[in-house]
């Protein structure tokens, strides 16, 4: 299971504040307090920032470096902030958040994961647009692995997001999510899949409680990466609960282990 911290992000209000003043010590303990929560990698995304956006994203890294050494996943549309990013990201493999089947986003995109030997998320979207059932994601599911490794991206390294819509807007958007990821499991074992949980929740009352039910609903399918808030206590134990409970921990050893460090509740 890899877990993506999500928390340095300018979407966020004290975190867009804090990049404004050049605040270093509040980006840096963000980024100790998820590695220390069992954060695998730590995305860094300052996307609203869009005039200045790639000489912010040197200064994120450049600090976040400082104080972490967990690897980075550098979260940007833009190809000069993403190059910004992974040429100063030199610790441990760096993962570039995201490439599309975009025929244009791919081509500027994929030079950039070969060139920094990155680990990539790679999003079920073409240019049609964002797909609306599993039947469509598994065409681009094909295209994209099928694109990737013949460039030569190893399967290993190849993070596929089946794009997570609000169930407020359409009452089979996590049944196609969970459909996409068993197709994923069972034609392509080599790779592995990821999302964000908190879309499926968009519009709803109590949003907490269906990201949960969906990260083990999820996770039962076979998804085995997550972009999340590692700081929430609650997630994070179902995430470990869950890991038990499908025979991926052996002997409990790291709900255990979590447990005395105090990582869930």
């Amino acid at each position: 299971m890899l877990i993506v911290g999500e928390l340095i992000n300018t979407s966020r209000k004290a975190l867009k504040a804090a990049v404004e003043e050049r605040h270093a010590e509040y980006i840096q303990d963000m980024a100790c307090k998820q590695v220390e929560a069992g954060a695998h990698y730590v995305d860094v995304n300052c996307g609203t920032m869009i005039h200045n956006e790639a000489a912010i994203m040197s200064w994120l890294v450049e600090n976040i470096r400082a104080a972490v050494t967990a690897p980075l996943c550098i979260d940007t549309p833009n190809p000069k902030a993403m190059e910004a990013g992974l040429a100063l990201a030199q610790q441990g493999q760096p993962m570039v958040n995201s490439i599309t089947a975009e025929k244009e986003r791919f081509q500027i995109f994929l030079p950039l994961v070969l060139k920094y030997k990155a680990k990539v998320i790679a999003l079920c979207m073409d240019d049609r647009g964002m797909p609306e059932t599993a039947a469509d994601r598994k065409d681009i599911v094909r295209r994209l692995v099928t694109d990737l490794t013949a460039s030569g991206v190893p399967e290993d390294d190849i993070y596929l997001d089946p794009l997570v819509k609000p169930i407020s807007t359409g009452d089979r958007a996590g049944l196609e999510v969970l459909e996409t990821i068993y197709y994923i499991r069972n034609e392509f074992p080599g790779v592995h899949t990821i999302c964000g949980l908190s879309n499926i929740s968009y519009g709803l009352p109590h949003r907490k409680v269906l990201n949960q039910a969906f990260m083990i609903q999820t996770m039962t399918a076979g998804m085995d990466a997550y972009i999340l808030d590692p700081l929430d206590k609650t997630m994070m134990g179902f995430v470990y609960a869950s890991q038990a409970l499908l025979g991926q921990d052996p002997f409990c050893g790291q709900y255990l282990a979590a447990y005395r460090q105090g990582l869930y509740g």
